[in-house]
């Protein structure tokens, strides 16, 4: 298909532009909002250009939003030509975490359900110009997105200027894959009428006036997504922990034999957790998840999830050919929705979601940290975790129980950061085992976590802690020693590893 022939609505012809006119129309100080979500959909033409502005000494420094994470040819080139003042909400590149670490960008780590209406409310300031990749414009001006939807609709909303990179490497095909629904503003917002995953409530494009589309620019680069890493062995037990506790609960009579909708974070071991149903007897399983990972693709290909649900598709560069080949059939068995509408708390909870998401570390007492190293380094952010996690019908959190070859135990006295508290989360995994949490007090939690999760290299360690805060502990319901558990981290940070004894 011709460039032009993308462009459908002809009086819009006359706005299509070299990328180096385009990016005129963005100026030291703005606010801008991009497409883009985990590293799906998001635009590469003209933030590259952007740098290339910066590295010709033009002062740009810009407050830069997205759905969640983008490639390196957006937080990458901007994080390197320091470009990136404040960033929203969540992001994965190496060079953007270096900056948000040594302070040189300023970063606010934002539930993702919660993103879209912070920007209605204007809690973030106005969005200057909004930058959108899309496969195409329609006869009406709408805008049709690539690979993800995320909070592109909302960024389209509030923009004052529109920018569009029409994306000829994302196959036309894509069209047809989104639904788009506005969700409108307390207090006249209706209820969501989405009774089950598969169903269809809004447009395949998002609305858009024709004055505000400022450009049109064309780029042609696929997304730049992360290798999917090789499922290992430890991997493999988490996942096979998973299986037999849901076997176990339907087994019980609390789960349906076909499960409830599946959600799964993103990265390795939340990978591998969804490739294991492929092995296993479930059948005609749903996903209502953010981010649809390789793992979707191949139980849809196996014929054991008969519907998926997100807001992108984040498919490692091995399987995007496989992807963008079979399309059609995928059309036929995803959508892609609004992060609004993927995240909603009270659809996720109306639905029954099993979420099943990756922590940094985990305390004995069931809270988890999923964002911040030593409690200060910032790792990605929240994502959309803490959606799922506090309104799933089962809340699931999965990690190896010891992280830099070992050295360090992912279990801990007390987490060095927050994310999830106790109250959100009913089972932890780990490769040792799995510690079923509901309904247990907090020494409770305590002894099923250590005994099950905890490596056995810590476990001693671990247990000197409890029972020596236990004992000591002026407060017996959650005992602890803060002088141990500061020192639990410090010697992390002392050492790289927690070896010293905390007892």
């Amino acid at each position: 298909m011709k460039a032009c022939e993308r462009v459908r609505e002809r009086s819009l012809k006359g706005k299509i532009m070299f990328v180096e006119d385009a990016v005129k129309l963005i100026t030291d100080g703005m606010t801008v909002a991009c497409s883009g979500f985990t590293p799906a959909g998001y635009p590469k033409a003209l933030p590259q250009a952007l740098a290339h502005k910066a590295k010709k000494g033009q002062k740009v420094k810009l407050t830069v939003i997205t759905g969640a994470s983008t490639g390196d040819e957006l937080d990458g080139e901007l994080a390197r030509g320091k470009i990136i003042k404040k960033r929203y909400p969540y992001q994965t590149n190496n060079d953007c975490r270096a900056g948000i670490n040594s302070g040189e960008i300023d970063f606010c780590d934002i539930h993702l359900s919660h993103l879209p209406q912070f920007i209605k409310y204007g809690y973030l300031g106005n969005i200057d110009v909004a930058v959108v990749e899309a496969v195409a414009i329609t006869e009406d001006g709408g805008i049709v997105p690539s690979t993800s939807v995320g909070a592109t609709n909302v960024f389209i909303q509030k923009a004052e200027k529109v920018i569009v990179e029409i994306n000829l490497a994302q196959p036309a095909e894509l069209e047809g894959i989104h639904d788009i629904y506005n969700v409108g503003d307390p207090p006249f917002r209706e209820p969501i009428p989405l009774r089950k995953v598969s169903d269809r409530i809004g447009l395949p494009y998002i609305p858009c006036p024709k004055d505000k589309i400022a450009a049109i620019v064309l780029s042609q680069k696929k997304d730049s997504t992360n290798k999917v890493a090789d499922i290992d062995k430890d991997a493999r037990l988490i996942a096979g922990h998973i299986m037999d506790f849901l076997e176990f609960e339907i087994k019980k009579g609390r789960l349906p034999k076909n499960l409830l909708p599946l959600q799964s974070g993103v990265g390795s071991v939340a990978n591998a957790v969804l490739a294991n149903f492929k092995e296993s007897n479930f059948e005609n399983l749903q996903i209502y998840s953010e981010v649809l990972q390789d793992a979707v693709l191949d139980l849809i290909d196996a014929g054991k999830v008969s519907f998926a649900s997100g807001t992108s598709f984040t498919i490692s560069p091995s399987k995007l050919d496989h992807f963008y080949r079979n399309l059609n059939t995928y059309k036929r068995r995803a959508i892609l929705r609004p992060q609004e509408i993927s995240n909603n708390p009270e659809v996720i909870r109306r639905l029954g979601v099993i979420a099943m998401n990756t922590a940094i570390e985990v305390d004995i007492y069931g809270n988890v940290n999923s964002t911040h190293i030593a409690g200060s380094g910032m790792m990605n952010g929240i994502g959309g975790s803490g959606d799922f996690a506090r309104n799933a019908a089962l809340s699931i959190f999965t990690t190896k129980s010891v992280a830099k070859n070992g050295e360090i135990s992912s279990i801990v006295p007390m987490v060095s950061h927050h994310d999830h508290t106790e109250h959100d989360v009913h089972v932890v995994v780990t490769e040792q085992g799995l510690a079923d949490l509901r309904g247990l007090s907090p020494k409770e939690r305590a002894r099923q976590i250590i005994n099950k999760c905890a490596h056995p290299d810590f476990k001693d360690q671990l247990w000197d802690y409890y029972r020596e805060a236990s004992f000591f502990s002026r407060y017996k319901h959650t005992p602890h020693l803060l002088n141990k558990v500061f020192e639990w981290h410090e010697n992390f940070l002392k050492y790289g590893r927690m070896r010293p004894k905390v007892g």
